[in-house]
């Protein structure tokens, strides 16, 4: 799989990179990482890629035309026109996807991340100042993605999210394919609370049944308390 940001603060992306799972998957070349300087196709000497809203207001736009010649270096053949464009919204129905990072998009869950890892490319549009110019989004984006129900500076920072929540789940990238299976949000459920070495901590002692053996009766508890702990922090999941 490749993943290709464009982003206009592309020195923030190496080090996250480059460390962790995100490194070995690349080592494995089981995914490619692009970065794509939109700066690079701005106008004029100051390499201008915004201009003022029309009708007035905050902030700066970024420009349609520079998005999307930034775009197009990526892979031409990928862009279709507006009129025989069909726009994806709970199906993917191909192997290339470009989305922009929005406050205002589709709030990004694991069911994103794990149909997005079945993607060859996807393409990732850093929103950063007031906004992007909707012609563009209208005509060259399949979907506006947010992390949360805030506002940040820029889309760099949701862009690494996405694109590490994505990459553990390709097949190879983790040794053991269960880490992938037993999490939160997998099962609509929270994951159940782990323990580890020592055995009793500052008075707390290890639940009886993780010590007992019996792997039957640790995995009904381990639901049990899946149950628990959802409805406890995200009641809305039960």
């Amino acid at each position: 799989m490749k993943i290709t940001f464009i982003t206009l603060f592309p020195e923030i992306f190496p080090t996250f990179l480059n460390f962790s799972i995100l490194k070995r998957a690349q080592e494995k070349g089981l995914i490619e990482f692009e970065i794509v300087d939109l700066r690079k196709f701005g106008e004029g000497n100051h390499k201008t890629v915004d201009d003022r809203p029309y009708g007035g207001g905050a902030g700066m736009i970024l420009k349609p035309d520079i998005l999307a010649k930034a775009l197009k270096s990526v892979h031409s053949s990928s862009l279709v026109s507006s009129s025989s464009k069909t726009k994806r919204t709970n199906e993917l129905t191909k192997n290339e996807l470009t989305i922009l990072t929005s406050a205002s998009g589709r709030p990004f869950k694991q069911q994103n991340a794990r149909e997005f890892s079945k993607l060859d490319h996807l393409i990732i549009i850093c929103g950063h100042y007031e906004g992007v110019d909707q012609r563009f989004i209208d005509k060259y984006v399949d979907e506006e993605i947010s992390i949360g129900d805030y506002v940040l500076t820029g889309g760099e920072l949701p862009s690494l999210v996405m694109a590490d929540s994505i990459t553990r789940l390709l097949p190879g990238v983790l040794e053991k394919v269960e880490a992938t299976r037993e999490e939160s949000f997998e099962r609509g459920l929270l994951e159940y609370p782990h323990y580890t070495r020592p055995e009793n901590f500052e008075d707390q002692s290890v639940p009886e049944i993780l010590l007992s053996g019996n792997h039957e009766e640790i995995k009904k508890w381990r639901k049990q308390k899946s149950i628990e702990k959802t409805k406890k922090l995200r009641p809305e999941g039960i």
